[in-house]
């Protein structure tokens, strides 16, 4: 059954975005709100647009008021670039506002949370494919092993709401402006002297596909969510048609610098090191309890992005 009132955060970037449009166009859901500082351009009008910053503790009285049964949390993202601290703050204390509101709220009754496959990290000691059983990886730059841990939290003191977390590989597709899209937008692409990275990609539909479902159907627990098979970066970077310009990975982040594309490239360390030691899901969790097979494969994904990114050099 579909939930009557919906609450989307994140709604500004594309991901929670499309979400919430689709959502909107469910005739069994009531009501779709739109969470975020911003309004997005083409909004559907059904979406209810809430400008507020889910760090601010009036998200609470947005969700009791609305009557929200359902909260999905599309908003964190990376955090890179000069507003780095800023993207932190906000996915670390503003989820754990958005939860703490959650708790508080009696008619909450499902919480499906965007996450990433970063969780696991990368390394030369990772093992060849992660599952979900892998412990995350800890650190001081690991805020999203630090937003998974808040909602283990609330699912042991709400025991009766539908929790749901998503792990997604790295989206690869149209409209997708991530740091590892732009990396390879770059004419000349640094690599890791002596490294080929197994990277696997997920396309942004299979992404909202699966948000969607996990809103509509009760699927609690942590689901790996990726496209099958793996592409190496060598047949990336030949394949987007760029230059391999192989080198120590301590310089590459000033090498990238210098041979930027139209939009620059921020080095975070998980993209860094996910360019070194690459990293691979196993999504058969995805499949056989969650219920869904992506529709593209990687390498599918990918051959998407290149097509769509010519066509916006050639437009």
């Amino acid at each position: 059954m579909a939930p009557n009132v919906v609450l989307v955060t994140g709604v500004a970037d594309q991901l929670g975005g499309s979400l919430a449009a689709r959502l909107a166009a469910n005739p069994d859901i009531d009501r779709v709100l739109g969470v975020d500082t911003r309004r997005p351009a083409g909004l559907p009008a059904r979406v209810e647009h809430v400008a507020v910053d889910i760090r601010d503790p009036r998200i609470g009285k947005v969700i009791d008021t609305a009557k929200v049964g359902t909260v999905v949390h599309a908003a964190p993202r990376a955090s890179v670039g000069p507003l780095r601290s800023v993207i932190k703050e906000r996915n670390v204390i503003g989820t754990m506002q958005l939860l703490a509101a959650c708790q508080r709220a009696p008619r909450v009754r499902k919480l499906v949370v965007k996450s990433t496959a970063e969780v696991y990290g990368a390394s030369a000691t990772a093992p060849a494919v992660f599952t979900e059983q892998d412990p995350v990886a800890a650190g001081r730059d690991r805020e999203p092993a630090e937003i998974e841990a808040y909602v283990r939290g609330f699912a042991r003191r709400r025991p009766d709401v539908t929790t749901t977390t998503v792990r997604l590989a790295e989206l690869i597709g149209p409209g997708v402006d991530t740091e590892l899209a732009r990396y390879f937008r770059l004419p000349v692409i640094p690599t890791v002297l002596g490294f080929d990275a197994r990277v696997q990609l997920l396309h942004p539909q299979d992404a909202l596909e699966v948000l969607e479902r996990a809103v509509l159907r009760d699927v609690p627990g942590v689901f790996n969510v990726g496209g099958d098979g793996v592409i190496l970066l060598s047949q990336a970077i030949r394949r987007a048609g760029r230059v391999p310009l192989p080198m120590l990975r301590a310089v590459i982040p000033a090498a990238a610098r210098l041979v930027r594309g139209a939009k620059p490239v921020h080095f975070s360390p998980d993209l860094a090191r996910l360019i070194n030691y690459g990293r691979v899901i196993d999504t058969t969790r995805l499949k056989t309890t969650f219920g869904y097979t992506p529709r593209w494969s990687t390498a599918q994904a990918f051959e998407d992005y290149v097509r769509t990114s010519r066509q916006e050099v050639t437009a």
